[in-house]
């Protein structure tokens, strides 16, 4: 195993870990990454739809296009989508981006199991398998939270693309904001929706996380030219709400409200939630 052991301290230690409350160290890294001058964490749902494993994977091999690291789990779903973005990424443009898997296990032990190929792919490209736990440590209940603390740690945004109500991901977003990190959603999952009412901030694609490793809130919109248009879209707001709530709000028959929602949806200017809601995405 190639694999070295870094304390706090040392060189290569990663200096976005200091921020954590109790930096793990030693630090087992395998590969030869460096840490880069941005970094953004892509999590989400093990069990992702066909969708959110599109947009993960477009997430990351975009980012990493544009040189930020691509920080995950390694995990099933939307971790190996977005891993697999950077990584066509580096298959076409070597020294372009990187990406790592931080590991809720040893750094020997490849779980799952199935991502066991990807992990050589990621240590051959540049990027790195990364572990707070020592060689042989078997994945346990305890391991996957402190691994998303260093997902975290890692990261100077995270970007949420789908989850459960449920989901560990929410592990990895209570500890940027105890960190004071920014954190992004994309909508349209129960668990993204949530964050959304807790106010994590809409994104529509990677020009609006761009936007944010910057410390710009992303573009404002350009309104539709339609009157009845603008009066739809300032009756949306950050709730999701169906429809017939928007078209009330709005003064508008319910079928002119149906056909305009999915034009503002088109225009980026609002953004279906689950179950067939809409919110205001700009």
């Amino acid at each position: 195993m190639d694999a070295k052991a870094i304390h706090r301290g040392e060189t290569g230690y990663p200096a976005r870990l200091e921020a954590l409350v109790d930096p793990p160290s030693p630090l087992w890294i395998r590969g030869d990454w460096t840490p880069g001058r941005r970094a953004v964490g892509v999590v989400g749902a093990r069990a992702a739809t066909a969708r959110g494993f599109d947009v993960a994977r477009t997430f990351g091999s975009e980012l990493a296009a544009a040189g930020v690291d691509i920080i995950s789990g390694g995990a099933l779903g939307i971790d190996a989508a977005a891993h697999r973005g950077a990584l066509d990424v580096a298959d076409r443009h070597p020294g372009v981006g990187h990406t790592v898997a931080v590991m809720g296990t040893g750094i020997d032990i490849a779980y799952p199991e199935r991502n066991a190929q990807m992990f050589e792919e990621i240590v051959a490209s540049g990027g790195a398998l990364v572990s707070q736990f020592a060689p042989g440590e078997q994945p346990r209940r305890h391991t996957f939270p402190a691994r998303n603390a260093v997902i975290a740690g890692l990261a100077d945004l995270v970007v949420v693309v789908e989850a459960g109500l449920a989901s560990g991901t929410i592990h990895t977003v209570r500890a940027m904001q105890k960190l004071g990190r920014p954190v992004a959603a994309l909508p349209g999952s129960h668990g993204t929706d949530a964050l959304l009412l807790d106010g994590v901030t809409a994104v529509a694609g990677v020009a609006d996380v761009l936007e944010m490793l910057e410390g710009r809130s992303p573009a404002p919109p350009d309104l539709p030219d339609d009157p009845l248009a603008v009066k739809l879209y300032a009756a949306l707001d950050g709730v999701p709400r169906d429809v017939g709530e928007l078209a009330y709000r709005a003064g508008l028959a319910v079928g002119t409200c149906a056909a305009m929602v999915v034009d503002l949806e088109l225009g980026g200017l609002a953004a279906r939630a689950a179950g067939g809601r809409y919110l205001r995405l700009r």
